[in-house]
């Protein structure tokens, strides 16, 4: 039996397209293994949405180039977003590289691997979605769902659209009948994935009609599925029927990803954002008013090019009146190809760190706030494994999206009601009350 080694690097989305890959090459055949010097396919799923990125992928690419060398039979390929956004010239840089393809073109490796080809060959055209592969998934009752791909959105700083191409919406049927599927087979949680959830359906007509307000109360009808998430929506797209859904549909978690960026509208223009920082605290101000104990995460880009120390006193006072569950914080990455990449960038790079370090500290004092007020309640907790600072503990997730570090015998997969003693700004602690639901 041939063997294959993946790494993978990002987002969510190119999690769910790995575990498509894995999936394909399982069918092929393939065994995983966890060794990359065992492997006969090293493989790379790329990420190119920031610098930091690209540096480490290329640093793991040095390892296969030895490996390769050692066995020439070896096949390395890359795929992901790094790789489209090169296309060809991933050949030029890493000529040991077999086989090279684009987000859209992961079923291709599968053809690759089972042809007779010697010659290196690349695969870069946007088709299909990763969604109608087989999937190999990280736990057996929680699934990524892809349902769409692309973006139509032009903020100068992101690659993404060039990477992986205009929105497309997959049909809600095949949606329903995925999901149907996934239920049978155990999958409790599902998470929606696309570049821009909220605009899901945008293109549908006719009898595929549906809006993501649509889909959410389509999908909390499937028997068996107990929780729904997704990533990421567009604060400009944030619309009532959507922010209702959360408070009306019993399976859609308590938990919504709304990007910032910054809290400067004078940024947020250059940024291509198409929303003010009014705007988007009044979506903040609706989500609280519709869903009170809603959970709010957000992203949070540092030294934009012309930033000013105003701007950025502006990106605080948005940070501290919202009060985020947590966010996910960057310093400005400039990526080949976009707009903001020409932009003059006059910060130094200390100055950008001087800033990350306000930003994070405001982010974790108030996520340490908000989550005193689950101390003293019982929360729903879907069990994923044995907790990873203290394996004797379990760990697992509120509907909130908080990580529950907790005492008690369930098994991952269970529903558990955990009783809440202590929080921090990024996780929650307790014991085990009562178990809720069992799987089957």
């Amino acid at each position: 039996m041939k063997r294959y080694h993946l790494t993978t690097f990002g987002c969510q989305m190119n999690e769910h397209d790995s575990e498509r890959m894995k999936g394909m090459l399982e069918s092929l055949g393939y065994a995983e293994v966890h060794a990359r010097d065992e492997a006969d396919v090293i493989l790379f799923n790329t990420c190119s949405i920031r610098e930091r990125a690209d540096s480490r992928f290329v640093a793991h690419l040095g390892e296969a180039k030895r490996l390769k060398r050692e066995d020439p039979e070896r096949i390395v390929g890359v795929g992901g977003c790094w790789a489209q956004s090169v296309k060809d010239g991933v050949f030029r840089q890493f000529p040991f590289v077999d086989v090279a393809f684009g987000p859209g073109q992961v079923h291709k490796l599968g053809e690759f691997l089972t042809s007779d080809s010697i010659t290196a060959q690349g695969f870069f055209e946007f088709e299909g979605f990763t969604g109608h592969l087989p999937a190999h998934r990280e736990r057996p009752f929680q699934a990524w769902i892809q349902i769409s791909v692309g973006c139509n959105c032009v903020c100068s700083y992101c690659i993404v659209p060039s990477t992986r191409g205009r929105e497309v919406s997959r049909p809600p049927g095949e949606l329903f009948d995925e999901i149907r599927r996934l239920a049978s087979d155990g999958v409790r949680e599902v998470t929606l994935l696309g570049q821009n959830v909220n605009s899901y359906g945008r293109e549908l007509r006719g009898a595929e009609a549906c809006s993501f307000a649509e889909l959410l109360t389509r999908i909390d009808e499937i028997e068996g599925i107990d929780r729904i998430r997704y990533t990421s929506p567009h604060p400009k797209d944030m619309r009532e029927d959507v922010i209702r859904a959360h408070a009306e549909l019993p399976s859609l978690c308590e938990h919504i990803h709304l990007p910032l960026q910054s809290g400067s509208s004078r940024v947020l223009k250059a940024m291509r954002r198409t929303y003010t920082r009014e705007r988007y605290l009044e979506r903040v101000s609706s989500i609280r008013e519709l869903v009170p104990d809603c959970a709010l995460t957000t992203d949070v880009i540092v030294g934009f090019p012309g930033e000013s120390e105003d701007d950025f006193a502006a990106t605080l006072e948005v940070v501290e009146e919202v009060g985020f569950d947590g966010a996910f914080t960057f310093i400005f990455s400039a990526r080949r190809g976009t707009e903001a990449a020409d932009l003059p960038d006059t910060l130094a790079h200390e100055a950008k760190v001087e800033r990350m370090q306000r930003l994070v500290e405001v982010i974790q004092r108030r996520a340490a706030e908000r989550s005193q007020r689950f101390v003293g309640r019982a929360l729903e907790v879907l069990v994923e494994g044995p907790s990873r600072t203290d394996p004797a503990r379990m760990r697992g997730r509120s509907r909130h999206n908080k990580v529950v570090n907790f005492d008690g015998v369930a098994a991952p997969g269970e529903l558990v009601e955990v009783e809440i003693s202590g929080a921090s700004s990024q996780t929650l602690s307790g014991s085990e009350r009562l178990l809720a639901r069992a799987v089957d």
